[in-house]
C-alpha cells in the first residue's frame, strides 16, 4: 500500500488502526478536527471551587481489558502512570436510593484522563488537530478525502457521521458504505459538578436503573485517585435526544435525579458544574464485524469504531482498529 493512507479520526479506534498501517510500512496521516487526539474518551480540565487542578472524564468512564494484545498496551499505561486498576465492583442504584452492588471485570482509569491514553498512543503518528474533514469522493481513480488522494482511507467515527461524509455519487464503493452506515446511535449529555465536600454514600460509580434520566453515575475523585469531590452522570439516550441543541436545559434535571438516586432527595448545590454533549455516544445496533473494508476505485476505504465488533466499549474500539489496520495491509499485498 503505497504511499500513503488517510485516517480520519483520532480516537482510540483510528489511532490504533494508524499504528498498526505505519508499523507495515505504510505513511499514515491522521487528521482529526479535535484539538488532540482522544474522540469519545473526552476529558476537561477544570479548576476546582477549593483550588487545584482536576481532569473531569466526560465520555468512556472506563475500560475493561481481556485482549492479549490491548492487554500489553494497557501494561505500557500502567508502567507509564497513565493507567491504573480501579474497581471491579459497582452499585447498582435506581428511583429511591442505592440497590445493592454488581461485581464484574476489572476497570481500569486514568489519573490524567482517558484521552491521555489515546494520546500515548498516537506517539510518533502524523496527527493533524484541528482538521475537520468535509467529504470523502473519488480523485484520479483514488478514495480522496477534500480532494486529496490516497491509496487507502479509513474512517474511525460513529456511522452517522461517516456515512455523512460520502460522496455516493463519486463511486459505487461509496454508496455500499453509505448503506452499511446506515444503523441508528444513541446520545447522552454528560453532567459533572464539583462540591465543597461529598454527600454522596461511599461508592466507585453506580449504574443506574428504572429512571429516565440518568444512567450511570461516577465519583470522578475515586476514578482519578485524587479524592475531589465530583461527580460525574451520564444520561439516558431519551433524555439526552431533546436536548441536543441546548444540552444545559437537561443540566439541572440530572441534579435533581442523582439527589433521588444517590439517596439524598435534597443534596446542596454544586459550587461549579459543566457539560458534555455525544450526539453519537453508542450504537443501538452494532455491527458483529470487527470491521468493514470495501473497494473504491482503485482504493481501499475502511471503517472502524466501537460500533464495530459487538458491545461497545475502548477495547473493542481499540480492537477494530487493529483489525482494520490488519485487514487493509493485507487487502493491498
Amino acid at each position: 500500500m503505497s504511499p500513503s493512507a488517510v485516517v480520519v479520526g483520532a480516537g482510540i479506534s483510528g489511532v490504533a488502526c494508524a499504528q498498526v498501517l505505519r508499523a507495515g510500512g505504510v505513511q499514515v496521516r491522521v487528521l482529526d478536527r479535535g484539538h488532540r487526539p482522544g474522540g469519545r474518551m473526552g476529558a476537561r480540565a477544570v479548576e476546582l471551587p477549593g483550588g487545584g487542578r482536576h481532569v473531569v472524564d466526560t465520555g468512556a468512564a472506563y475500560f475493561t481489558v481481556s485482549d492479549p494484545d490491548f492487554a500489553a498496551v494497557v501494561s505500557g499505561w500502567s508502567d507509564a502512570g497513565l493507567a491504573r486498576p480501579w474497581t471491579d465492583t459497582l452499585a447498582v442504584a435506581g428511583p429511591g436510593g442505592l440497590r445493592g452492588t454488581t461485581a464484574g471485570p476489572q476497570r481500569w482509569a486514568a489519573p490524567g484522563g482517558l484521552r491521555g491514553l489515546v494520546d500515548h498512543l498516537a506517539t510518533g503518528l502524523d496527527v493533524a488537530s484541528g482538521r475537520t474533514a468535509r467529504s470523502v469522493g473519488v480523485v484520479d481513480g483514488r478514495p480522496a478525502v477534500d480532494g486529496e488522494p490516497a491509496e487507502a482511507v479509513v474512517l474511525a467515527m460513529p456511522d452517522p457521521q461517516a456515512g455523512r461524509l460520502l460522496d455516493v455519487a463519486a463511486a459505487d464503493g461509496l454508496a455500499s458504505a453509505r448503506r452499511v452506515l446506515s444503523r441508528p446511535w444513541s446520545p447522552v449529555v454528560t453532567v459533572w459538578g464539583a462540591w465543597e465536600q461529598r454527600w454522596w454514600p461511599e461508592l466507585d460509580a453506580a449504574f443506574v436503573n428504572d429512571d429516565p434520566v440518568l444512567s450511570l453515575v461516577a465519583d470522578d475523585g475515586r476514578r482519578r485517585g485524587d479524592g475531589a469531590p465530583v461527580l460525574v452522570a451520564h444520561s439516558t439516550g431519551e433524555a439526552a435526544q431533546p436536548h441536543l441543541h441546548r444540552p444545559e436545559a437537561l443540566v439541572e434535571p440530572v441534579l435533581e435525579h442523582l439527589g433521588d438516586v444517590l439517596g439524598t432527595p435534597r443534596p446542596p448545590a454544586p459550587l461549579q458544574v459543566g457539560v458534555q454533549r455525544w450526539s453519537f455516544a453508542s450504537p443501538t445496533e452494532p455491527h458483529e464485524e470487527p470491521c468493514w473494508v470495501g473497494g473504491v476505485a482503485t482504493g481501499l476505504l475502511g471503517v472502524c469504531g466501537d460500533g464495530w465488533g459487538g458491545r461497545p466499549r475502548v477495547e473493542q474500539a481499540w480492537r477494530s482498529g487493529r483489525d482494520l489496520g490488519r485487514a487493509l495491509l493485507e487487502r493491498a499485498a
